[in-house]
């Protein structure tokens, strides 16, 4: 596995961020995974995200941290929501400049307030394949966004949550329709650690299942 630091544009802003790539000469899919809450001590170098992103590149899937706007070496200022959802658009956008990307397996991934910048940008943006959310916090759940939403979707939570609870975990797992995972991992609080491992086995599991049948054509 390779890490590559890499700086891309969103609009006039420059963003920082770091590409986990398995050793293959191979078209190979991709997942941007997006961190906690910046406002809260939230990047890119968190132990989830980067739990993620080794196990992703151990299935031969790349894996793109990147810091939001107004985060360590990114340019900007918190967006309130609003504008990190322009930054993961942004980062579909880099993947697709890539010409060892299949950009027909792109996928994105979000850890707490990640998981719900993600949410509106996986179900609206065509260029998504597949999605995890884990541990989601969004401003008034955002629970709509996955009416109708058909793509292969993964929900996570922890049993211990106190933070993102169970229960309001599994209110996203209601209202997703099919294809979805759900887990509820016991034991796990909402800072998963002892857990990343399972966690992160998971998730990787999920975008390889959901690659393979899009790869397949189902």
């Amino acid at each position: 596995m390779k890490q590559e630091r890499i700086i891309f544009p969103c609009g006039q802003l420059r963003l920082e961020g770091i590409m986990f790539k398995p050793q293959s000469t191979a078209l190979l899919p991709a997942v941007v995974v997006c961190h906690p809450h910046p406002l809260y001590g939230g990047t890119m170098h968190n132990n989830v995200t980067y739990a993620l992103a080794a196990a992703l590149s151990a299935e031969n899937i790349c894996a793109l941290l990147f810091n939001f706007r107004g985060v360590g070496g990114s340019t900007g200022s918190f967006g309130g929501g609003a504008g990190e959802q322009e930054d993961v658009r942004a980062a579909l956008d880099y993947l697709q400049s890539r010409a060892d990307i299949d950009q027909s397996r792109l996928g994105l991934a979000g850890y707490s307030f990640g998981g719900g910048v993600v949410l509106p940008v996986a179900c609206g943006d065509s260029r998504v394949a597949a999605f995890a959310l884990i541990s989601p916090y969004a401003e008034g759940g955002q629970y709509e966004s996955l009416k109708g939403c058909g793509k292969p979707k993964l929900i996570v939570g922890g049993g211990n949550d106190n933070l993102v609870t169970p229960a309001e975990v599994q209110k996203y797992d209601l209202m997703a329709g099919e294809p979805k995972v759900f887990e509820m991992v016991k034991g796990a609080d909402h800072f998963w650690g002892g857990y990343e491992d399972e966690l992160a086995r998971t998730a990787a599991a999920f975008f390889t299942d959901a690659f393979r049948q899009k790869d397949q054509g189902m």
